[in-house]
């Protein structure tokens, strides 16, 4: 089971670091992310999603490579691959996995004007070695939300504060 976790940043630019760094982190093998996106609340009140993979273009991809393999076999393979790329986007872009895209947005109305919130869906996690690495973005960011116990989410603030603590 995935646990949701979910951070406010002061800015998306720390957002942007933070993410990076956990990817980073998730070749290391430290962590393994599910999902993981940044939500952005803009000066004009509009809200815009930045996901860390497209479903839409995995789509297109594969949808273009089974199209081109069927078109082959009908001696059309340009219009096999056109076809299955726009059949192939479709069915991604309404295939959503992750974060819900619809609770993101909610919980990016009420963030303040030019922060961001990172959420993630985190499927293992090297506590020790993840808080650590993340203690310099951990300044900055505010635990918002969690699908975390109370007790696993107060081991997991605590921790952070260990982290900071010893960083700083």
């Amino acid at each position: 089971m995935s646990d949701l976790v979910a951070i406010g940043y002061r800015d998306v630019t720390t957002a942007d670091m933070a993410r990076d760094k956990l990817v980073e982190l998730q070749r290391e093998g430290l962590i393994s992310i599910a999902d993981a996106a940044i939500v952005e609340a803009r000066a004009d009140g509009t809200v815009k999603l930045h996901q860390l993979r497209s479903s839409t273009g995995r789509g297109a991809t594969g949808g273009a490579l089974w199209g081109g393999l069927i078109g082959l076999l009908f001696f059309a393979p340009l219009f096999g691959m056109a076809v299955g790329a726009a059949g192939g986007a479709l069915s991604g872009k309404l295939a959503d996995t992750g974060v819900d895209d619809a609770f993101m947005r909610d919980v990016g109305s009420k963030l303040q004007p030019g922060t961001a919130a990172l959420f993630l869906l985190v499927d293992q996690i090297t506590e020790d070695k993840v808080v650590a690495a993340m203690a310099p973005y951990d300044f900055q960011g505010t635990l918002l939300r969690t699908s975390l116990s109370r007790e696993a989410e107060q081991h997991l603030v605590d921790a952070a504060a260990t982290a900071r603590a010893s960083a700083g």
